[in-house]
C-alpha cells in the first residue's frame, strides 16, 4: 500500500527524495514529509510501492485519495540524461525516454494533487529545459551560504527563497566528479538552499 495514514499535519511529498536533505528541513519543522524515492518507490508507480510480482489493476494505490490533502511538493527527478556536464555524451530515445518518463510522473502527480501551498522542480541546469520550458528561478549553492558552484534551475508555484551569497571557495561540484565526488554527492541538494527554500515556503 501506498504512504498512508494521514494526520493533521501539513504534508509534504519529496518525490525523487535521495537523501532527503531538500525536505530535513520540513521534516525538522514537524511537518509530515513523505519521501518517494528508489529503491521502494518509484514516482512513475506511487502512490504504489515497487514489486517484483505481478498485479491486478486493483491491487494498485488510487493517487486520488491524496488529492487536497497535500501541502507542498519537492520534486528532484534525475538529471543524468539532462545536465549540461554530460552533453558531450550520446543518448538513445531509450536513454531520454527513461529520463523524461520520470519527469513526467513528476509533473503528472503535481496536476492531479494541486497543493495547496507550493510545488518545485529543480534539476541542474542542462538541456531539460527542451521539455519544460524555461526556468522561474536560478541559483548555485553559494547565493545561499554553501561555497562551491553547481547552477540549478527550478520550476513550479512557490515563493523565492532569500539569497545569502558567499565566495564559491570549493568551485564547482560538478567538475569535482573528476577527483572523486561520487553521483550521489553530486546531487545532494545544498544545506543552505533547502534551509531558505523552507522559510520562504513554510
Amino acid at each position: 500500500m501506498g504512504l498512508i495514514p494521514f494526520f493533521d499535519k501539513k504534508i509534504i511529498l519529496d518525490l525523487c527524495g535521495g537523501t532527503g536533505t531538500w525536505s530535513k528541513p520540513y521534516a525538522d519543522a514537524g511537518y509530515d514529509v513523505r519521501v518517494i524515492t528508489w529503491p521502494n518507490y518509484d514516482a512513475r508507480l506511487w502512490p504504489s510501492k515497487r514489486s517484483k510480482s505481478m498485479r491486478l489493476p486493483k491491487e494498485f494505490d488510487d493517487i486520488r485519495i491524496y488529492i487536497g490533502k497535500i501541502y507542498g511538493i519537492l520534486a528532484a527527478p534525475p538529471c543524468t540524461v539532462f545536465a549540461g556536464s554530460g552533453a558531450r555524451w550520446k543518448r538513445t530515445d531509450e536513454d531520454m525516454i527513461e529520463g523524461i518518463s520520470i519527469l513526467d510522473a513528476c509533473i503528472r502527480i503535481i496536476f492531479v494533487l494541486k497543493p495547496n501551498g507550493f510545488w518545485v522542480l529543480e534539476n541542474p541546469v542542462g538541456k531539460i529545459n527542451k521539455w519544460l520550458g524555461n526556468p522561474i528561478f536560478t541559483f548555485n549553492p553559494c547565493d545561499f551560504g554553501d561555497p562551491y558552484t553547481k547552477k540549478t534551475h527550478l520550476w513550479g508555484k512557490f515563493n523565492l527563497p532569500k539569497k545569502n551569497p558567499v565566495e564559491p571557495t570549493e568551485g564547482s561540484k560538478i567538475q569535482k566528479k573528476l577527483f572523486g565526488w561520487q553521483k550521489e554527492e553530486r546531487s545532494i541538494t545544498p544545506t543552505g538552499f533547502a534551509k531558505a527554500f523552507f522559510e520562504a515556503n513554510k
